[in-house]
């Protein structure tokens, strides 16, 4: 058969969409200084839109830039701010759509941590216009993706839009990322590793090459987090704190980016979605109910397959969340006084049908996954449940 016959009987291949990146990437120690120009392509008003934490920290950082082009010879951008309320909600887009509108803006800048950036990535897609993140803590991957998760005005998680495209610009400041507590950078270690333990359950027998590429990504960021993160929590700032910092913020979305659609969350976000719904759960961050999700998953993988290397795994987390201060339990995610119904209900939230949880290889009920919950430091061999 020669190579033409062949081509003329091959499979047509379906589209296959994938937002990889942001269109640019500026970081360094002082990255937000230098980036006035690079903000400026935009347009001349942008909206600002984050924390008011957020703000007041990237205040120092941003307001130079905005209004120091003068000495420069060029216009300085007229800017408005806004803060985005207490979640990426349904009625928060609607205050900022309406601030767009009042502040007659062009483009969106996004400053703060991953809700922050979700809200304001998800405002310039709807309102077809350029979008800027300026990350202010490692936490989360949210600066560089196209995605968005929507929450409750009482913070449960809802769903996720996928967005047309990742940002124009992504600006880390590795001075601005420093001045947010260490706690941050932890929760993003531990949202950023998940990577590995999920990509590998919903993708690690696929046979494509870009998702084959993603599954193995996650892997080295695993690799490079076990390596490096408590020596770059020992000295913040240093050249070791900043690779895990772009560990969290970049890598962590390269494989998002890379993977896309088909290399998928599985049961650890799919607690923490189901934990979001329990108000005593509000005062963690999102890596720290996913670092736990984690241990939860294994253990479901552990105690309804009898899967020895998910027990090897999950003592090996252990050690490592001890050693960095990722929560290993309810009680660590202040969780520990809950009844059985709030867990229930967690669960249940979390085993609904279109559930990430679903992506495992084999079926799980609210009552398995309770029974992980509560387990998740039990020594290797405990607990065991049938199918």
């Amino acid at each position: 058969m020669t190579h033409t016959q062949s081509t003329k009987t091959a499979t047509p291949t379906a589209i296959y969409s994938l937002t990889i990146a942001p269109a640019c990437v500026l970081r360094g120690q002082n990255a937000l200084s230098q980036a006035g120009n690079a903000i400026a392509r935009f347009g001349k008003r942008p909206l600002i839109v984050g924390g008011s934490n957020s703000l007041a920290a990237a205040q120092p950082y941003l307001q130079p830039i905005l209004e120091g082009r003068a000495s420069q010879g060029a216009s300085p951008l007229q800017s408005a701010q806004t803060a985005y309320g207490k979640d990426c909600s349904e009625t928060s887009l609607e205050t900022l759509r309406a601030a767009v509108q009042t502040h007659k803006a062009d483009f969106i800048i996004g400053v703060g941590g991953g809700k922050a950036l979700d809200a304001a990535k998800l405002l310039a897609h709807q309102c077809q216009m350029a979008i800027v993140t300026i990350p202010t803590s490692a936490a989360t991957c949210a600066a560089w993706t196209a995605l968005s998760n929507i929450y409750s005005e009482q913070g449960a998680f809802q769903y996720d839009v996928t967005l047309a495209r990742c940002p124009d610009l992504l600006i880390l400041d590795y001075g601005l990322i420093q001045t947010a507590p260490q706690r941050t950078l932890v929760a993003g270690i531990g949202d950023a590793i998940a990577k590995w333990y999920e990509a590998s359950v919903s993708s690690g027998h696929s046979e494509q090459t870009l998702i084959i590429s993603a599954v193995q990504q996650a892997r080295i960021l695993r690799d490079i987090l076990f390596q490096k993160a408590a020596a770059a929590l020992k000295e913040p700032g240093s050249e070791t704190w900043q690779e895990v910092t772009d560990a969290t913020v970049l890598l962590a979305g390269v494989i998002g980016g890379i993977g896309g659609a088909g290399c998928r969350t599985v049961a650890a976000h799919a607690v923490h979605n189901g934990l979001t719904h329990l108000l005593a759960s509000h005062g963690t961050l999102h890596g720290e109910k996913v670092a736990y999700g984690i241990l939860v998953q294994l253990r479901l993988e552990e105690i309804l397959q009898n899967n020895q290397l998910a027990a090897t795994a999950r003592q090996q987390l252990l050690k490592f969340y001890a050693e960095i201060g990722l929560p290993q339990t309810l009680d660590n995610l202040g969780l520990g006084d809950v009844s059985l119904t709030q867990l229930q209900r967690a669960a249940e939230i979390a085993c609904h049908p279109n559930s990430d949880i679903h992506r495992l290889p084999f079926k799980v009920v609210p009552e398995q996954l309770m029974a992980a919950m509560v387990s998740t430091t039990a020594p290797v061999g405990e607990l065991k449940i049938k199918n």
